[in-house]
């Protein structure tokens, strides 16, 4: 019987605090069948963080679903989490460290996380360009000088920048089969590779295409920038102050009784994928890290949303942690992994900078990454307009959680515990908000007097809206226009007022001038049928 253990609420999360102290760990389960996981009953919730508890049934609904996923796809160990307004909600755990001394998983067993490390990349390209010491727009050969001799694919491909890198679209030809294996490559041989030059699958700039290489050059770049090994800048400027202290990239170095081993499922049975050392790929894909550490990670991602005039708290820029859902367009059409995906609206989506970027029918705006590796699975996703995060680690060749987190997602949309955080009513939208019921109610823009754009009554005259109105009122009679109007924006807004005979939904739009007049007012009568 392979035990499950389940945290609810662990209140881990206060950006850059030391890391979490151990939870105590039950006794290791009696061997199972080597070719099954059986889960076991969840052991006692840990006490929930004030004012972030989710029910307890929706939290036994998503378990069981990442235990679904654990004993379908034969993962030998298992982790997941939930983040939300900065703590670590919700931890679960599934599953054994390794097979032999059968350790179970812990909120602090260490997982290699694959290609979710490329966000600690981009990130670090990020903030040494906030500090001045390099450029987006640069060419990538000016800070990897073997660059400068490449062959490029066609007479008119431009050089490949910094920002191509960071978006998958230097022309590199997609390399995961390859580049997983690379981790170990020792620098002087990837500096003799450099030099040598690399072929191009197309011109740079014209496709994305997903590059493990591309990654590996912006690892080159930042250590050549930094003067420091780019494990150990990383390490130094975002994960310690970050509290992330059992994370890293040297698996030999971190203590061997929280290694979760990563193994391969072949012909009914487990074979364990050896262990790959830090070399010169690790920039794409070589971060050890646990649940407890990778929830602050998650929580300092989360915490950039939304823009605030609050103190800079964390290692980079708020501003520079949004940059990384920008990409260089090239957008794509899917279905949203997990069961709702067939059914569901397609996504479109386009990588950004260590994430690729949806638009969600459901869910709004998610940025998301998995991880495959040998021995390892990996997703997150980050849903910044509710200020949620999931996240799951697997020890299973390219087993990476996708449909598990997703499912668990959609369940907690689907309960009503995924509001999306609302933006404050600016005065400016509230005065203007005020004079849009009062020419309502009086039947005429009169009552707005100056406060209605240059253009509102060029667009539309003045009759004209005394008609409209008129013909609002003879559908739907007097409107209540009390309402709160929700904001879109500082200078933008909806509302709905309710109505003798029906609803009237509207959209406020002010211009950028100061005082902010009104340019477009928007009526939508929904009479009773």
């Amino acid at each position: 019987m392979v035990r499950t253990t389940i945290l609810r609420g662990a209140a881990l999360l206060a950006i850059a605090a030391p890391a979490a102290a151990q939870q105590a760990q039950p006794a290791p389960a009696p061997a199972p069948n080597p070719t099954t996981v059986q889960p076991a009953q969840p052991s006692q919730p840990a006490p929930v963080a004030a004012g972030a508890a989710i029910p307890a049934p929706l939290l036994e609904r998503i378990d069981a679903g990442f235990r679904r996923f654990q004993e379908e796809r034969h993962v030998p160990g298992l982790v997941w989490g939930i983040v939300r307004d900065g703590r670590l909600v919700h931890l679960g755990t599934s599953g054994v460290q390794e097979l032999e001394a059968r350790r179970p998983v812990t909120g602090e067993s260490l997982f290699r996380i694959a290609s979710m490390s490329k966000a600690f990349t981009a990130l670090a390209i990020l903030k040494l360009r906030d500090e001045g010491r390099l450029s987006l727009d640069a060419l990538a050969e000016e800070y990897v000088p073997e660059m400068r001799g490449w062959r490029y694919p066609t007479a008119d491909s431009p050089r490949i920048r910094v920002r191509d890198l960071l978006s998958h679209t230097g022309g590199f030809v997609t390399d995961n089969p390859w580049g997983d294996r690379q981790q170990v490559l020792p620098e002087a041989e990837f500096t003799r590779m450099l030099a040598e030059g690399v072929p191009f699958t197309r011109a740079p700039g014209t496709a994305f295409e997903y590059s493990n290489f591309g990654y590996a050059l912006l690892g080159r770049i930042i250590t050549n920038v930094s003067g420091r090994p780019y494990d150990q800048y990383i390490r130094d400027e975002i994960m310690r102050p970050l509290g992330m202290m059992s994370t890293g990239y040297e698996v030999a170095e971190s203590p061997a009784e929280r290694r979760a081993i990563g193994y391969r499922w072949h012909d009914g049975t487990w074979t364990r994928d050896p262990d790959m050392a830090h070399g010169a790929f690790g920039a794409m894909g070589g971060v050890e890290t646990s649940a407890a550490d990778y929830a602050r990670w998650t929580a300092f991602l989360l915490s950039a949303w939304p823009p605030s005039d609050g103190v800079e708290a964390g290692p980079v820029r708020r501003s520079s942690v949004r940059e990384l859902a920008q990409g260089l367009n090239f957008p794509s059409l899917g279905q949203r992994p997990g069961e709702t995906g067939e059914e569901a609206c397609r996504q479109a989506g386009a990588y950004g900078m260590g994430f690729r970027v949806v638009a969600d029918c459901d869910v709004g705006t998610a940025l998301s990454h998995s991880g495959g590796y040998p021995g390892y699975g990996s997703y997150l996703l980050l849903l910044p307009e509710q200020g949620v995060g999931l996240f799951a680690f697997a020890s299973r060749t390219y087993a990476a959680p996708v449909p598990a987190v997703w499912d668990a997602a959609l369940a907690l949309h689907e309960a009503g515990q995924l509001p999306r955080r609302t933006i404050p009513v600016t005065e400016s939208l509230a005065v203007g908000y005020r004079a849009a019921g009062a020419m309502y109610r009086a039947g005429n823009v009169g009552p707005a007097g100056e406060l209605l754009a240059m253009n509102f009554l060029m667009d539309r005259s003045a009759e004209d809206w005394a008609r409209d109105f008129a013909g609002m009122k003879l559908i739907l009679g007097e409107c209540r226009t009390d309402a709160p109007i929700t904001a879109t924006g500082a200078l933008s807004g909806r509302f709905a007022w309710t109505c003798e005979r029906g609803r009237l939904d509207g959209e406020l739009l002010l211009a950028p001038t100061d005082p902010a007049g009104i340019q477009e007012l928007n009526l939508r009568a929904a009479p009773v049928e």
